[in-house]
């Protein structure tokens, strides 16, 4: 009796063995695709300004040479002031009158000596006169025009005595520090713009080498050539530092999901009533089951790129799959080492 249940349970644990068969896995990735463009570029400071003078008259001094450093506050340039300082001081004087004579005017009404309406002239006359007062100050004041920040003169386009009008550029000041990428691109681009993954620049004072970009902003609307511009921000510790107006060429990834591709070894596929399936594997209970999936295309390299039916980090049996059955459970064969050929050690 002892030796038939012995027999019994030897050829159970036997049984069991053989059930249980041993599997290569391979795990399901998605590999995302991504696109190059490739678009000229310019190199500009980060900040650029076109000084020039709010009034107008004529130039009487410019302080900068193209190419000198300024700092900010600095004194650039100025217009003569005479016609404005004589302005100035007729306005003065008329305030100087009109104040007394409200200032008068309003302690009588506080006597109740003078009348409501003389008081409201009296008043207005003032602020009116005050203001004008204000506008002449300050445009004695503009007359000069100062540097609104550290950087250096990249043009120089007026020398005294020239007439200038107001808002006419002097002189364009640029910032010494950070510098920008600016980049135009067509609409079929820009409707990608989320997709953008990295940007490149490469210059020709630094053959093989590709620069890091970082994506400052996208213009919302396109420019007069239907293009929208992009800015880029080139890392301050690049040496040498490209100086503004240099061309450059940005290359700009964009990832594609939609034709991401999930791509497994072939042997791992096997035909079952017509349709193209693969064991996927349980790490919970250890058995594989049966899934249909989309064969999207099947290379020579003994991959296969699958359109439907794999997640990421799902696993496929990819060895004798002609040989198990759904539900059957499975052991995972460990990975072979290059140093322990054959698993002899």
């Amino acid at each position: 009796m002892g030796l038939l249940l012995l027999n019994s349970s030897c050829h159970s644990k036997q049984t069991e063995e053989t059930d249980t068969a041993n599997v290569r896995l391979f795990m399901v990735e998605n590999a995302g695709a991504t696109s190059v463009q490739e678009f000229p570029g310019r190199v500009k400071a980060a900040e650029e300004v076109n000084m020039a003078f709010k009034i107008s008259g004529t130039l009487m001094n410019v302080y900068v040479e193209e190419g000198s450093r300024v700092s900010k506050g600095q004194l650039v340039a100025e217009i003569d002031p005479r016609d404005y300082q004589v302005q100035l001081d007729a306005i003065k004087a008329e305030y100087m009158n009109v104040k007394s004579e409200a200032e008068r005017v309003i302690a009588l009404y506080a006597d109740s000596v003078s009348t409501a309406d003389a008081y409201d002239k009296a008043r207005f006359g003032l602020q009116q006169i005050a203001a004008k007062y204000e506008n002449a100050q300050n445009q004695l004041a503009d007359t000069k025009i100062y540097a609104p920040f550290n950087g250096y003169i990249q043009k120089r386009l007026f020398d005294p005595p020239t007439v200038v009008a107001a808002g006419m550029p002097i002189v364009t000041i640029v910032s010494g520090g950070k510098q920008e990428i600016e980049i135009n691109i067509p609409a079929s681009t820009y409707i990608h713009r989320n997709k953008m993954e990295s940007f490149y620049a490469s210059f020709d004072f630094m053959p093989n080498q590709k620069v890091p970009l970082r994506l400052i902003s996208i213009a919302p609307k396109a420019n007069a050539n239907q293009l929208y511009t992009v800015r880029l921000s080139i890392p301050q510790d690049m040496s040498p530092q490209p100086s503004p107006g240099m061309n450059t060429m940005v290359d700009m990834v964009i990832s594609d999901t939609a034709s991401g591709k999930t791509e497994i070894p072939s042997s791992a596929l096997f035909k079952k009533d017509g349709k193209s399936c693969v064991w996927v594997y349980n790490k919970k209970d250890g058995v594989i089951r049966l899934r249909a999936v989309s064969v999207k295309q099947l290379h020579t390299n003994g991959k296969a790129i699958i359109a439907q039916g794999l997640s990421d980090g799902e696993l496929v049996v990819t060895a004798g799959v002609h040989k198990l059955t759904d539900s059957q459970k499975v052991k995972p064969m460990a990975d072979e080492s290059e140093t322990n050929v054959g698993g002899l050690l």
